[in-house]
């Protein structure tokens, strides 16, 4: 990933914490008939070092889960809260309208050699701790052993699990740091009129690392 410094994001536990928040991920693998993608809800484990690692799942009939390229390492894609921005936004406008439009964007890069797994303890750990995850913040969770066992057993053989030691790990919060504060600030009161939840989001993101001296 292009990352230009400014927009660079390093700290291990920014990073996790972001690719936690957001959960879903494309899968990115070379197989013998090219590259070949899935979206799929990652679990990040923050052991072993020194990144951490990945864990989830795909359809046993997906070929991703057939023989990809040892050699090449997988890539997992988070992407985080994304918008258009307009340079009418920008006070550099008035001044000089040398400005052109731009996106802001979180991405998060995790890369690693990929291993899959079809032992049923193994799956059902997985598939029980990825529903953990999701379901822990609802007023009745639901669990894996609220559904037959004989039935969840016969899903567990529908799937393949897999997990990636990450062996490099890269964050880019493209937030308009390169631009004057005066431009930061019009590009916020800018997001926060639209309204809607993408850009309310970049909005939020924005505010925060400006009162966390995030800037570069």
């Amino acid at each position: 990933m292009y990352v230009p410094s400014h927009f660079n994001e390093d700290r291990l536990d920014v990073l996790h914490a972001a690719m936690r928040r957001i959960g879903f991920a494309t899968l990115v693998t070379l197989g013998p008939d090219g590259l070949i993608a899935s979206h799929v809800p990652l679990l990040i484990d923050p052991e072993p070092g020194p990144f951490g690692q990945l864990r989830g799942h795909v359809a046993l009939a997906n070929p991703q889960g057939r023989g990809p390229a040892p050699s090449v390492d997988a890539l997992a894609i988070f992407q985080g809260p994304n918008a258009y921005v307009t340079p009418s936004w920008y006070e550099t406008k008035r001044r000089t309208a040398k400005v052109v439009p731009t996106w802001n964007y979180i991405a998060v890069h995790a890369s690693g050699p990929i291993r899959f797994f079809n032992q049923p303890e193994a799956l059902l750990r997985l598939v029980g701790d990825l529903t953990a995850r999701h379901e822990a913040e609802r007023a009745e969770p639901w669990s894996i052993v609220d559904a037959p066992a004989d039935y969840v057993a016969g899903m567990l053989k529908a799937i393949v699990g897999f997990e990636i030691p990450i062996a490099r790990l890269e964050g880019k919060w493209k937030m308009s740091q390169n631009r004057p504060a005066e431009d930061r600030a019009g590009v916020v009161d800018g997001l926060q009129r639209v309204g809607r939840p993408a850009e309310t989001a970049v909005a939020e993101v924005m505010v925060a690392s400006e009162a966390a001296g995030d800037r570069s």
